[in-house]
């Protein structure tokens, strides 16, 4: 898999060959206010209040860390699991991009699928934070859906030094304990959308475990 750029956000290529964004990476590009003292995230406040939140605190944590803004990828992917990871559903996102194939999983594939496609995300958000320039802002744009649903999209633009605006929509439940992100769609282009295709093409050449094999093997590159 290879980093590609399109609509000024960092996408990334399938497992399969097939490339294409990853919505979950638009989180990472925040507003330039951010300060580097994390704001206090309340995962049942308005939707978009909570989205607004969590990125201001990973892009804070990234400007406020040399090692992270000299490009280290370790320290990346370590802010990336603290800051942005604690609020994405990675069972849901998984499952939901497995498909059908879930239900032939057995509890193990399925346990070692979530594991393996984490790292996927992390490597995807770290992609995107290490893009981040100190211009880049998200804004909410106005909710139109219900904020006590169970099940909302959170639509806001991304603004660019160097490009237009670029619609990023965030697709989240409301869980027990909050607010859990686990779709994005970045300019029609939605993550689980775009990894079940890729993910059924690689089940259908080497089965479930041929899948998760595919991802760690990325994972450790």
């Amino acid at each position: 898999m290879g980093l590609v750029g399109t609509s000024g956000l960092v996408g990334i290529a399938g497992i399969t060959g097939i490339t294409g964004i990853t919505g979950v990476a638009a989180l990472a590009t925040l507003p330039a206010t951010a300060t580097a003292q994390s704001q206090q995230v309340n995962a049942k406040a308005p939707p978009n209040d909570f989205v607004k939140t969590v990125a201001d605190n990973a892009l804070a944590a990234l400007r406020a860390d040399d090692q992270a803004k000299s490009g280290d990828l370790n320290r990346i992917n370590a802010l990336v699991n603290e800051y942005i990871l604690p609020y994405v559903d990675l069972e849901k996102t998984t499952r939901l991009s497995a498909g059908r194939y879930w239900r032939q999983a057995t509890p193990q594939q399925q346990q070692e699928l979530v594991d393996a496609f984490k790292g996927t995300l992390i490597r995807t958000y770290s992609g995107a934070l290490e893009q981040a320039d100190d211009v880049s802002e998200i804004k909410p744009l106005p909710f139109r859906g219900d904020p006590e649903a169970e099940d909302v999209v959170v639509r806001t633009q991304l603004t660019q030094r160097n490009g237009p605006p670029v619609n990023v929509d965030y697709r989240m439940e409301n869980s027990p304990n909050g607010w859990k992100i686990y779709d994005l769609n970045v300019e029609g282009i939605w993550l689980i959308q775009n990894y079940r295709n890729q993910f059924a093409q690689q089940i259908n050449q080497n089965g479930i475990d041929g899948l998760i094999t595919a991802l760690n093997q990325h994972n450790a590159r």
